[in-house]
């Protein structure tokens, strides 16, 4: 025998490293090394690689190592493991650091995507319109020539030919076919044999019946009666079914709650007569195939059981679910499935048993509990519950709500708090039962086994309100800097809805801190914070929180103190929902804090006027006027104070200066409706032309020069000024009605039509002037010209503007039978315009579907509130068929409204007659003039 070992005769293995194993490697020595010479070259490397390559038959390898690898190797499957990227880090620890920058990550994905949405939608709504108008659809292509159809007559449309396949291959196939014939098989001609025999069989009531169908007492007669009771007896059973509760699981129910189903079988109860056996044993096969294949399945059981119980079998029905507790005893759904279905002493001796096996389900030691009938029974059971399962916050919850002792109740809470410090309601519980000194130290230690609960920090807020310092301690802004800290800080939306919370219990000061120190928690510069905290107001308000929208419009202006919108979106606010000495202070505070806004300085000095404080309106106006001096508006406003309070002169003067100061169109025009208003049609028509001779394109003031000139009786001069104002404003379109009616009202119907032509040549795809068109052409008894135009119109002016042009069709140039069709096809084209909404609630108004009708006004009039005719049409619909209280009411909303566009409306308001009326005198003449 040798020393010398086998292996080391044998070769080494491939790839063996010698010394690797002890570590006597990476380093190398002048021996190793050799004497200097040159390396291998490039091609040397690649011809010993490509030979190595093919000894291990690697194809590829090889190919690639000699220079002949294709493009595609580069997407070969072998390099494209992704469970590999994926192993990379599977062995890491996710930590807390982890958790932190994926929260980063993902909030800033979610304000990056914020940002970009609206952009990315208003783009994606472009692409989608023009491909829509690139690509319509045929319903669309062919639309007018269905609308042409309605020219068709019953005698052309019964002269069109009917469409079939006159060629001759099939003529004579189809005729071949019919000329086919087939044997009739000798069933048939049994059956006809026999139809007319009576059958000598005899019932068990000992009356012969017929095999003919026929069954009576003679044979040959039906008995309709029986049939009909049959018939009923089957009715009554399908609606005893249907009509059991909202959750009935029979058969006609038309939905099923997948979660809820086993309850949904506990409540469902069919009378006997719905008890459908042949179902009942089919699931209760289904059922005992269940348990027996899975005996320790606990839902298995307890449908089981509850099949029995809706079978009206509950002996069999309390056995099987005995069954299953002793199958299944660490199942507590079971186990309570049994307590119910027992009762009096045996559900408790039941309940005693499932707490032996199960004595920390908090579930059963509540059904015990509440097995028990007086309180001190109830209080015993939840302490033995409370020895088993100390750490149960809803055992406790139970306990402290069967103390009738506040002290009791307290001493429970503090133990409570004890075993269980991360339980926040507990914590709330104990601190509403203490008193305010107490309570305080109660929260304070809450907040430090709890340093991630806001609920904490309200709560402490709402105390030191209680104590009155929640104007001096500001906790809320230490509640942010610590939940900020902790990472623990709700989103925006949370919190406001913890402010409205508040402000239901009546922590106001509480509310508005929580806004102050929250609201702009999340929200960059970048975003649109105003918009954002606008929407925020406006929800608030419409949830009835008035108190949080105004600490919201409050905290906006610290951060945009001169934003206008801000400022009227505020005082809107205390307008409808505050008092006015609130919205005194709120507009106080607004032009002080933007004197050059008008609007502000004119809404104050309104505000004033309408309270009855004339002096303090006419100081604000003259504040206003050092704010801003040469401002029209303001000028305007001061005539119309001094004006409505029959100062005349006073007012005369101040137009004067203002032509003096801020000489404008609008001034000038003011002060001419001023004098015409006073029925000085000379001194006005003088002012129009000063003012023309200042300002010519203005087409207000051409328009009342030709009125001036109509109410002086002089038709002559008003188509000159009407025909010179079109020339100066040819854009005008109130202009140009006014031009065509008055040809129209002189007789001269080729002369309207002209001006209306060249009108539409002027401004295009205008819906109010095809509309007049159709209006002259129907008025002159011409129908079918009128039609004609009207479809034409419909072509040229775009979809969004063709309401008043569908409601003139529906009213006027559509049979009433066929006003619903036509609306609908409206409805479907234009969708929401105001005057169409109007057209379609007279419809419903005409068919006495007054509900339907009311609904249709009110859509109209949230579409838009602007509208004065839609007012007038609801509030005529009202005088028919409205109560007082609901006539008032619209008459109310209107008069805040101060609705000023209408075709009606505007005409009855800008009359010079008129000037001086109130809304809602307006809106009763408006009603009077529509029909």
């Amino acid at each position: 025998m040798t020393g010398r070992r086998d292996f080391l005769s044998q070769p080494a293995p491939e790839n063996y490293v010698a010394g690797l194993g002890r570590g006597a490697t990476g380093f190398t020595t002048r021996s190793d090394l050799g004497p200097a010479r040159e390396g291998p070259s490039e091609d040397q490397i690649k011809e010993a690689l490509a030979k190595r390559a093919a000894q291990l038959g690697f194809g590829d390898a090889a190919a690639a190592a000699t220079g002949k690898k294709d493009d595609d190797d580069e997407n070969d499957e072998r390099y494209q493991d992704p469970d590999n990227e994926v192993g990379l880090f599977a062995g890491g620890v996710y930590d807390k650091d982890d958790d932190e920058a994926d929260r980063i990550y993902r909030e800033i994905d979610e304000k990056m995507d914020k940002r970009r949405r609206a952009r990315r939608e208003a783009r994606e709504k472009s692409e989608q319109e023009e491909y829509e108008r690139k690509n319509p659809k045929i319903q669309q292509q062919f639309a007018d020539l269905k609308r042409g159809l309605e020219s068709v007559t019953e005698d052309e449309w019964a002269a069109l030919p009917e469409v079939g396949d006159l060629t001759g291959k099939n003529r004579r196939s189809k005729q071949a076919r019919q000329q086919r014939f087939y044997a009739v098989p000798d069933s048939v001609l049994a059956a006809a044999g026999s139809a007319g025999e009576l059958g000598s069989t005899v019932a068990d009531d000992g009356v012969a019946s017929a095999t003919g169908g026929s069954s009576g007492q003679d044979g040959t007669m039906t008995n309709f009666a029986k049939i009909g009771q049959a018939r009923d007896k089957v009715l009554q059973v399908r609606l005893d079914q249907a009509s059991q509760n909202g959750n009935a699981t029979s058969g006609s129910a038309t939905s099923v709650d997948p979660k809820g189903y086993l309850t949904s079988l506990a409540k469902s109860q069919l009378p006997d007569s719905a008890a459908q056996v042949g179902d009942i044993n089919r699931v209760r096969e289904l059922l005992e195939s269940v348990i027996k294949t899975n005996p320790n399945n606990g839902p298995g059981w307890v449908a089981a059981a509850r099949l029995e119980e809706l079978a009206g079998k509950i002996v069999a029905a309390r056995n099987v679910i005995a069954r299953g507790c002793e199958h299944c005893p660490k199942n507590e759904d079971v186990w309570l499935e049994s307590i119910r279905l027992n009762e009096g002493r045996n559900a408790k001796v039941i309940a005693a048993q499932a707490i032996q096996k199960n004595n920390r389900s908090v579930r059963l030691w509540v059904e015990a509990m509440k097995l028990e009938d007086d309180s001190r029974s109830k209080k015993r059971v939840i302490r033995h519950a409370l020895d088993h399962t100390p750490e149960s916050e809803a055992l406790w919850k139970e306990a402290v709500n069967l103390e009738e002792d506040p002290d009791d109740a307290r001493l429970l809470l503090a133990k409570a708090t004890e075993l269980i410090p991360l339980s926040v309601d507990l914590w709330l519980a104990l601190a509403r039962l203490e008193s305010p000194e107490n309570a305080q130290k109660v929260l304070n230690k809450a907040r430090k086994h709890c340093p991630t609960s806001h609920e904490i920090w309200i709560a402490a807020a709402r105390l030191q309100e209680q104590l009155g310092q929640g104007e001096k301690v500001n906790v809320m802004k230490r509640a942010a800097q610590v939940l900020v800290k902790e990472s623990a800080m709700p989103k925006r939306e949370e919190w406001i809805t913890e402010a409205e919370k508040c402000e239901q219990e009546g922590a106001i000061i509480t509310c508005c801190a929580i806004i102050r120190e929250t609201l702009g928690y999340g929200l960059d510069e970048d975003d649109d914070r105003k918009d954002t905290w606008l929407d925020d107001a406006r929800g608030s308000i419409n949830r009835g929180m008035y108190e949080t929208a105004r600490a919201i419009y409050a905290y906006a202006l610290r951060v945009f103190p001169t934003s206008k919108t801000i400022w009227l979106a505020a005082a809107d606010l205390e307008r409808n929902h505050g008092s006015k000495e609130d919205l005194w202070q709120v507009l106080e505070k607004a032009v002080n804090a933007v004197p050059r806004s008008e609007v502000l300085w004119m809404m104050l000095a309104k505000e004033k006027w309408q309270a009855g404080e004339i002096d303090n309106a006419r100081r604000v106006l003259a504040r206003a006027f050092k704010q801003n001096p040469n401002n029209e508006d303001i000028w305007l406003a001061a005539v119309k104070l001094e004006a409505e309070n029959g100062q005349i002169e006073q007012a005369r003067g101040l137009l004067r200066t203002a032509r003096q100061e801020a000489p404008t169109d609008r001034v000038w025009m003011k002060s001419a409706a001023f004098e015409w208003q006073l029925d000085d049609l000379d001194a006005a028509l003088d002012l129009v032309q000063q003012a023309l001779n200042l300002f010519p394109a203005s087409a207000k003031l051409w328009m009342m020069k030709g009125q001036i000139y109509e109410d002086l009786d002089k038709p002559l001069q008003a188509r000159e000024a009407y025909s010179t104002g079109v020339k100066a404003v040819p854009k005008s379109v109130p202009l140009w009605l006014l031009y065509s009616r008055l040809e129209e009202k002189l007789g001269q119907l080729p002369k309207a039509r002209s001006v209306l032509d060249r009108a539409r040549l002027a401004v295009p795809k205008s819906a109010e002037l095809w509309c007049e068109s159709v209006r002259v052409e129907r008025r002159a008894q011409n129908t079918k010209q009128a039609e004609s135009l009207m479809e034409r119109a419909l072509r040229d002016v775009p979809k969004p503007d063709q309401g008043v042009l569908w409601s003139e069709k529906i009213w006027h140039l559509t049979t009433r039978p066929q006003r619903k069709p036509r609306a609908l096809e409206a409805i479907k084209e234009v969708d929401n315009d105001p005057a169409l909404l109007t057209a379609v609630a007279r419809i419903f108004w005409g068919e006495r579907r007054l509900e339907k009708a009311q609904n249709w006004f009110e859509k109209a009039l949230v579409r838009d509130s602007d509208l004065g005719d839609s007012w007038a049409w609801y509030y005529k619909f009202l005088l028919e068929h409205g109560t007082p209280e609901k006539r008032e009411e619209v008459v109310s909303k209107c008069i805040g409204v101060e609705p000023r566009h209408g075709e009606v409306w505007q005409a009855v308001a800008k009359n010079p007659r008129n000037a001086r009326k109130s809304v809602e005198e307006v809106l009763k003449l408006v009603a009077a003039e529509l029909h």
